[in-house]
């Protein structure tokens, strides 16, 4: 099923990594591990793990700049399989919190990247549709998501030839929280014209459909230019997923509805045990207003805080996540496990900490505790088989692995580790311009390190006023435009990379004509 596509051939301890893993799956051992130095392709080896064994893969990462890295580079090993993204899709995200020694309620308040959520709808839609598919996730793919059993029967499907009510098919649309616009054709939107219903699914941007009636029978299904209108290619079906992952069934949603009135009516009861009058009345009218706006329109603002009532679960079960849209078979790579499974660990208690004062105030119900993350043995409850992926694995993975580690020690370039030297401070940024100019003479590029935001913006324009082709990077950067900032580095369109932190935000630039030059005090962390 899966089309490797390369021009390279396994090189130094590859052959022999990738031979070992894929008999550890064939073998159905639960957990190995991959000990690989930088720069010894374990990348190039996963890939061929997963083309040898056949099934869905889900590569687990802990930022989104190394995640969108492995992302370009799978997406370029397999063309013609399904390479999709799974993250976070918040560029700006501050939680609803209560802090109660100062009666400051904090509302939640968030801005969605519009590309990213695209992404991740399409994510899961192709595990619904196929068996090639490779998802490059961070951490995120482990916070509560919705059902794939609504996801996946809310669906509409049509073809030509069928009989179907126009009416009938717009309120269809309407229950996928897809949106009229007859003015503009985007994404999540739909337009109607006389017989002609014109549609960009939420997994798309640059690919719309336009569906023709004659009478009640769908006449014609064509793939369509959302911008210009010219009709693509003919199609003889077609398969509409919902617009959010949060969407319910009618009948769902009136049994989730009554559910929230009996626990509404517990937490009154219990506050007016406890004589806690204003808390009482706050939960009242909050949940009171967020019934209202269910019954209206389907959702309100903060509905993921329901989601238990809305799946069926008890309180304390699991909420599904992108795991469950998971066939039970599916490989797990970890990569750079020491750092990924202990944000793995960190989630859920984070989570419940906050929303801890929101409850016991009264400004939600004790289900919202259930919109959470998984705790680390729920997630681990949820694998089949794993393959932890570090240079540095820790002591948990070397014991699950029980012995089961690969060692790639050999690099496929032949490079050796670099040499390391330490300098006094004295003069650095003189220091360091000529280390610069010796480098891209050669032809490389240079990456420098600072230990403020401000220190990277300030010396990347200074290196630009001297004539020196610099941009910095930093977590105030958007996911998006850091992917556009490495790419160009690594195209050669500057020459110098200012930032902070080597590991996270340098983890996803794997050349090996780099030069690392350390500013400041002539020292990093852990130097």
């Amino acid at each position: 099923m899966f089309q490797l596509v390369t021009e390279f051939q396994p090189r130094g301890d590859q052959s022999k990594a990738i031979q070992q893993l894929s008999e550890g799956v064939l073998q159905k051992k639960h957990a190995q591990v991959l000990l690989g130095i930088t720069g010894s392709g374990k990348t190039f080896t996963m890939a061929h793990v997963i083309a040898k064994i056949g099934r869905p893969a889900l590569i687990l990462a802990h930022n989104k700049t190394l995640a969108a890295q492995l992302y370009q580079e799978f997406k370029t090993l397999f063309p013609h399989n399904a390479v999709e993204y799974f993250v976070s899709y918040y560029d700006y995200y501050q939680p609803e919190a209560y802090v109660a020694r100062t009666d400051t309620y904090i509302e939640k308040d968030l801005a969605i990247n519009d590309r990213i959520d695209k992404l991740r709808l399409r994510a899961t839609c192709s595990l619904l549709e196929r068996e090639d598919v490779i998802i490059v996730a961070s951490v995120s793919c482990i916070y509560g998501l919705g059902l794939p059993e609504y996801f996946n029967a809310m669906k509409l499907s049509i073809k030509v030839g069928e009989e179907r009510r126009r009416d009938e098919l717009l309120l269809h649309l309407v229950e996928l929280q897809y949106t009229r616009n007859d003015y503009e054709l985007s994404r999540s939107h739909f337009r109607v014209r006389g017989d002609i219903l014109e549609i960009v699914p939420a997994y798309e941007e640059d690919r719309g459909y336009r569906i023709e009636f004659f009478g009640d029978e769908i006449e014609r299904i064509s793939e369509i230019d959302p911008l210009t209108g010219q009709v693509k290619k003919r199609v003889e079906g077609l398969v509409i997923y919902p617009s959010s992952h949060h969407v319910t069934p009618e009948d769902v949603r009136l049994s989730a509805m009554e559910t929230i009135r009996q626990e509404l009516e517990e937490r009154i009861d219990f506050f007016e045990k406890s004589e806690l009058l204003l808390e009482r009345q706050r939960i009242r009218e909050r949940t009171n207003y967020d019934l209202e706006m269910i019954k209206e329109i389907g959702y309100c603002k903060g509905v993921e805080n329901y989601s238990r009532h809305f799946s069926k679960r008890a309180s304390g079960q699991p909420p599904a996540c992108l795991l469950n849209y998971f066939p039970e078979h599916f490989l797990l790579f970890i990569d750079e496990s020491h750092q990924t499974l202990p944000q793995i660990h960190a989630m859920h208690n984070g989570d419940r900490a906050r929303k801890k004062s929101l409850v016991d105030f009264g400004f939600r119900l004790p289900s919202a505790y259930d919109n959470r993350p998984l705790t680390f043995e729920e997630f681990y409850q949820k694998i089949d088989q794993v393959i932890f992926v570090s240079a540095t694995p820790g002591p948990w993975e070397l014991a699950e692995a029980k012995g089961d580690i690969v060692q790639q020690i050999i690099r496929p370039t032949g490079l050796l580790d670099p040499v390391i030297e330490v300098r006094p401070a004295t003069n650095q940024v003189d220091d360091c311009l000529d280390e610069i100019r010796i480098e891209t003479e050669k032809g490389g590029r240079v990456l420098v390190t600072t230990l403020t935001k401000k220190l990277a913006e300030d010396l990347t324009k200074y290196l630009n006023e001297i004539g020196v082709k610099a941009k910095y990077l930093h977590s105030d950067i958007d996911t998006l435009e850091r992917i556009a900032i490495i790419k160009d580095l690594r195209l050669g369109r500057f020459d110098v990379l200012v930032g902070i932190q080597i590991k996270r935000d340098f983890s996803a630039v794997k050349q090996p004509s780099f030069k690392h030059v350390v500013g400041q005090r002539g020292m990093c962390k852990g130097g």
